[in-house]
């Protein structure tokens, strides 16, 4: 299984940034925590990244998304409250007898709104825990800031990326 590493993650956002580069620098943020139980949470959306695509070698694999109840509003209203949370689940995504199904867990990637802890990110916290594993977090304070160089685009629509189904 591929390691994700915080040099990886560097690696994947750059190419995003294009025009956008974000000069701040971040404090010692909080840590973003631990999301307990996400899977019983609303499932957003998923999707499969492949080859070919430009974030293939770091995130290539099955996407599911899944937002807490404060993140559901979020959604449905276009502002996400303090503590709302959304959930980015990496899966390999594994190719046999004409199906892809889910592999090994990549990264587990969380957004963690509360506006005054993370303020210098637009409101959110950014963190990716390797292999799913609570006590491996792989992104940390300067990857944050890549996380966001990402985000700052959406900034209409909270800095999220993905959106409700109708």
């Amino acid at each position: 299984m591929k390691m994700w590493t915080i040099q990886a993650i560097k690696a994947s956002a750059l190419p995003l940034l294009g025009m956008s580069v974000v000069t701040t620098t971040l404090a010692a943020a909080p840590d973003v925590p631990y999301p307990k139980g996400y899977r019983d949470w609303h499932h957003v959306k998923s999707m499969v990244i492949e080859e070919g695509h430009p974030l293939f070698a770091s995130f290539g694999g099955i996407h599911h998304i899944y937002a807490n109840d404060k993140a559901m509003k979020g959604y449905r209203s276009g502002a996400f409250p303090d503590g709302a949370v959304i959930i980015f689940d990496l899966l390999e995504a594994v190719r046999a007898d004409h199906a892809i199904t889910e592999g090994q867990r990549k990264v587990l990637g969380v957004m963690h709104k509360d506006a005054k802890k993370y303020a210098s990110t637009g409101g959110w916290g950014f963190e990716g825990f390797g292999g799913g594993d609570p006590a491996n977090r792989v992104v940390g304070d300067s990857a944050a800031s890549a996380c966001f160089a990402c985000h700052q685009p959406q900034q209409a629509q909270d800095y999220t990326f993905s959106r409700l189904r109708d």
